[in-house]
């Protein structure tokens, strides 16, 4: 007879499939930037592009498109850092963050820019992910868990603060702090939502 308190390893998901959503995540980016590359055109113009009712569907497809390869490869290894901190607690909690990040950043972006304007590239992701780390330290949970995330964000903004803040206070041409700004809200929301306070015996 089988033990019931006994659990069948071989049924127990692998501890790096919680990686697989932030890693297939990026690898389409880089799909569709080689798809750019090789096909005529570009897909840039699929962007988000502010104050064009069209342009709203640029909320979903403007975090998959680049301007260039240096683009893309910029905020490759930050979008890969920070997805997989947020992924540890699970692919649904990874989806969530990234649909925040992406349509309150998309939002923000397309209501704040100057009209017309074209913002493409996955970097409000990013922004979203430092932006969720930080503010998971002040959700509800256990004390312990909170620790463990306190020490993660410091080192996280030890590591990234410098240029995240440079991200959405350095006004520069072709940057747009708005989906810095936006995305990095956007994840600090997801922190707190479908969170219950833990209740003290």
């Amino acid at each position: 007879m089988t033990r019931p308190d006994l659990i069948r390893t071989a049924d127990a998901p692998h501890p790096l499939a919680r990686f697989a959503s932030p890693v297939l995540l990026l690898a389409a980016m880089w799909a569709v930037q080689l798809a750019d590359a090789v096909l005529p055109g570009s897909f840039t113009g699929f962007g988000l592009r502010s104050w064009d009712p069209a342009g709203l569907a640029g909320i979903v497809l403007a975090p998959m498109l680049h301007a260039t390869w240096a683009h893309l490869i910029a905020n490759s290894v930050p979008f890969l850092v920070l997805g997989c901190l947020v992924a540890v607690e699970g692919s649904r909690r990874f989806w969530a963050v990234t649909a925040f990040a992406a349509v309150i950043g998309g939002l923000g972006t397309w209501l704040v820019n100057a009209p017309g304007t074209l913002t493409v590239g996955a970097s409000g992701l990013v922004f979203g992910y430092f932006g969720y780390t930080v503010a998971r330290v002040f959700a509800p949970g256990r004390t312990s868990h909170r620790i463990l995330y306190a020490v993660i964000a410091l080192v996280v903004i030890g590591v990234y603060g410098g240029s995240m803040l440079a991200g959405v206070v350095g006004v520069r041409d072709g940057i747009s702090w708005q989906a810095h700004l936006f995305g990095a809200i956007g994840g600090a929301l997801a922190a707190f939502v479908g969170r219950s306070r833990v209740r003290r015996p």
